[in-house]
């Protein structure tokens, strides 16, 4: 696995997707708080980040590594997939976990009323990105007992993932608290450049030359 990454330079590209949001981070005229909450924050960043950078680990990657199998790139695709997933499946119960250690709000009674407030599109989007990665990854890791066909569940694939990216960055936008203009503009470019790669990946292509393969 090593030396696959180091030969088609994946450690270059995922730095891209974790340098650019670290550093706008860093330049961003917001106001720090602990450590605890900041540490928190990069990491969901830089998770956010990294879940846009697996739209460019499709078989359009094979378009600048004409050699580079799609078996590897699968593999590459899942690593990173079963690395952020889960971390932005907690990240609800991540924004009150610092209320266990603050004489504030009960942290559940926190969680309730971020959760349950439908007035606010913020959180709206945010619910249905967190229920369209749910879904992303349960058919996923279940695919082969899924009761459809490979070129079926790549187009459930594409259609959910292209939903996924399209809300959450609305979402992060939205509430995010170091989502200032820089940052924004950063994941409205990115998530932009891998809803067309993925959208010419997964439907143009498969259209022009009935291909189903990743």
């Amino acid at each position: 696995m090593k030396e696959f990454i180091n030969k088609y330079n994946f450690i270059t590209k995922t730095i891209f997707f974790a340098a650019i949001p670290l550093l706008l981070w860093y330049l961003g005229d917001v106001p720090l708080r602990s450590t605890f909450k900041e540490s928190i924050s990069i990491l969901t960043i830089l998770a956010f980040s990294a879940m846009i950078g697996q739209f460019y680990l499709t078989r359009g990657y094979r378009t600048i590594h004409k050699e580079l199998k799609v078996s590897n790139l699968v593999r590459v695709h899942k690593f990173f997939g079963y690395i952020f997933i889960p971390i932005l499946f907690i990240h609800p119960f991540l924004i009150v976990l610092p209320r266990y250690f603050e004489s504030s709000v009960e942290p559940m009674d926190a969680f309730w009323t971020i959760i349950t407030q439908f007035n606010s599109i913020g959180i709206i989007l945010g619910l249905t990105a967190w229920t369209l990665m749910i879904a992303i990854g349960t058919t996923s890791f279940l695919r082969s007992k899924l009761m459809m066909g490979y070129k079926t569940w790549r187009i459930l694939h594409g259609v959910l993932s292209i939903s996924f990216i399209a809300v959450a960055a609305w979402h992060v936008i939205d509430l995010g608290r170091h989502s200032d203009l820089a940052m924004s503009i950063f994941f409205v470019v990115i998530s932009i450049g891998g809803i067309i790669l993925l959208f010419n990946t997964y439907f143009l292509n498969n259209h022009k030359s009935g291909a189903v393969g990743k």
